[in-house]
């Protein structure tokens, strides 16, 4: 059945292969985001420019969609907006939230939908925790929650820090951070198999006020992952300096939030769930596969001098590795 689907983003990370999932499935498709990318939608896309804050978007109220596909409510303040705007005006709203919302520590693995929403390392995962509450104290706006883990397109997974740094470390030599041991277990999903199941989940009564998360079976090791992505870009060797995540806050106090509330932590998952209602999905499982399409897009732009954010962060981790790697000695 063709549903018109209104895509708040479209353009990012994980939205673009869901639009252009929905619009190979049939469906009608209208984008509002920002009109700040140059990213080419699916012919046929009706692309709206505004932001989530102006008289565009508040428009949106008097137009009726089966379905609102929400990748940019951060907020609660912004949830509370959705829940006005659309509440009566469409069957399905769909959130996407973050796997990140998932109870920390990690108590028991793998993790499945029925894992407690707790993070109280990280403000961003509390804050979609509480738009997640808003959405299941109201029953006017029938919803569905997706939440999706660590999922790749454009940019390369790295254990700590901006990966363009970490890249540029590889390639010259030196050593790179992972936390812990290197051993903890991480998901990675490429947004194009997410997307396969997601727009299943469109328009499907058993996924009506029900949340899921989306994610690869397999997991990988931070020290595979810091390999496969050395040996894409032609790095000779990785070398890694493992450095416990209580330490490096101490370096860098907003590293909290990313490695004690999400990345420290070995997250394996669960997808019968969302299987159950989507049906099976299979998502690729070796490592230069996941991160062919991102090692691709970040190759294709262009070559930039480092800024002064990335040499001192550049510098912060060759301070790291040089301490670390002189304890005991």
């Amino acid at each position: 059945m063709a549903l018109r689907v209104l895509y708040v983003g479209g353009t990012g990370q994980i939205s673009l292969p869901c639009v252009e999932a929905s619009v190979a499935a049939g469906h009608a498709v209208t984008v509002l985001n920002r009109g700040r990318t140059d990213v080419a939608l699916p012919a046929g896309v009706e692309t709206i420019v505004g932001d989530m804050a102006g008289d565009t978007y508040s428009a949106l109220g008097n137009r009726t969609f089966d379905v609102v596909c929400q990748f940019r409510v951060f907020l609660p303040e912004d949830m509370r907006r959705d829940i006005a705007t659309f509440t009566g005006r469409t069957g399905q709203y769909v959130f996407i939230s973050s796997a990140s919302a998932y109870r920390k520590p990690v108590q028991a693995t793998p993790i499945t939908e029925r894992t407690p929403l707790e993070n109280p390392f990280w403000q961003y995962s509390r804050d979609k925790i509480a738009c997640e509450t808003l959405l299941r104290q109201q029953s006017g706006l029938r919803h569905t929650i997706v939440r999706p883990s660590h999922t790749v397109r454009t940019g390369v997974p790295v254990n700590v820090g901006d990966f363009n740094t970490v890249v540029a470390r590889m390639l010259a030599g030196k050593p790179v951070i992972a936390t812990g041991d290197g051993t903890s277990l991480w998901t990675l999903t490429r947004s194009v198999d997410l997307a396969a199941p997601f727009v299943r989940l469109l328009g499907n009564p058993d996924a009506i006020d029900e949340d899921f998360h989306i994610t690869n079976d397999r997991a990988f090791t931070w020290d595979q992952i810091h390999a496969a992505v050395g040996r894409a870009f032609g790095a000779p060797e990785v070398v890694t300096v493992h450095v416990p995540s209580e330490t490096l806050v101490r370096y860098r106090p907003e590293w909290a939030g990313p490695l004690l509330g999400d990345k420290s932590w070995s997250v394996v998952f669960d997808n019968s769930k969302v299987k159950s209602v989507a049906g099976d999905f299979a998502c690729a499982d070796d490592l230069d596969t996941i991160l062919a399409e991102s090692v691709r897009h970040v190759k294709r732009e262009p070559a930039l001098p480092p800024s002064a954010a990335a040499l001192a962060e550049d510098a912060l981790f060759d301070r790291i590795a040089a301490e670390q790697s002189a304890l005991g000695q």
